[in-house]
């Protein structure tokens, strides 16, 4: 390895606090995220792995205020719905703010393209690598607004069905994620579940094994 292509110490440390202080931002402070600084966004989430290279992510800009507002009621009522789904839980699902929709600087929305018929490492897997190749697009996005003090948050809280028909979204196209995006007042010290008290997150040596699924897990 050439120094020239070597990190140093340093960027080492930076590439690493990206990845533990980033968070899932559901609060959002007033400000704009400058133009130049979303094409670097997107340039990163472009710069993504994808399985054969076929690149299955695309990002939809919502700037319209009539269809974030068509989203925020999408959003609404899949928050309904799951708060019914959560049983006894649903009322404390409910006091969380689980989304930030209405305050953020940048509304997007990550889908998944149709199929364009890619067989280099997807004969048996194809769904899987394609959504995959998204969610790191989605990570890298993620990193990057880390690194550009900005908060990003993903909201799952949707129709898939309802939102590809409001957006228009081609057969065969899925929307992914809404993700929220924006200037923040200060970052959570911790995953904002974990402040909550909703669930905590699981240590890592409960995730990684060595050669096959431990049996007591089974």
């Amino acid at each position: 390895m050439t120094p020239e292509s070597a990190f140093s110490t340093a960027e080492q440390a930076a590439v690493y606090r990206a990845i533990h202080e980033r968070r899932d931002m559901r609060h959002f402070a007033p400000g704009a995220v400058d133009e130049t600084v979303l094409a670097r966004l997107f340039e990163a989430a472009h710069a993504a792995p994808s399985v054969g290279l076929m690149q299955p992510w695309r990002f939809l800009r919502i700037r319209d205020p009539q269809l974030r507002a068509a989203i925020i009621d999408l959003v609404g009522v899949e928050r309904q719905a799951t708060a019914q789904a959560l049983g006894i839980r649903g009322g404390e699902f409910l006091n969380l703010k689980v989304e930030g929709v209405r305050d953020c600087s940048e509304l997007l929305v990550a889908a998944l393209a149709p199929d364009d018929g890619t067989v280099f490492g997807r004969r048996t897997l194809a769904h899987e690598t394609a959504l995959a190749s998204v969610a790191c697009a989605i990570q890298n996005l993620w990193l990057a607004a880390r690194a550009e003090n900005l908060g990003l948050g993903w909201v799952s809280l949707f129709d898939p069905a309802a939102l590809a028909a409001l957006l228009h979204l081609p057969p065969g196209a899925r929307p992914v994620a809404i993700l929220c995006l924006g200037p923040v007042a200060e970052f959570y010290p911790r995953p904002m579940l974990e402040l909550a008290g909703w669930r905590a997150a699981r240590p890592l040596a409960d995730l990684v094994c060595d050669n096959r699924w431990p049996e007591e897990a089974l």
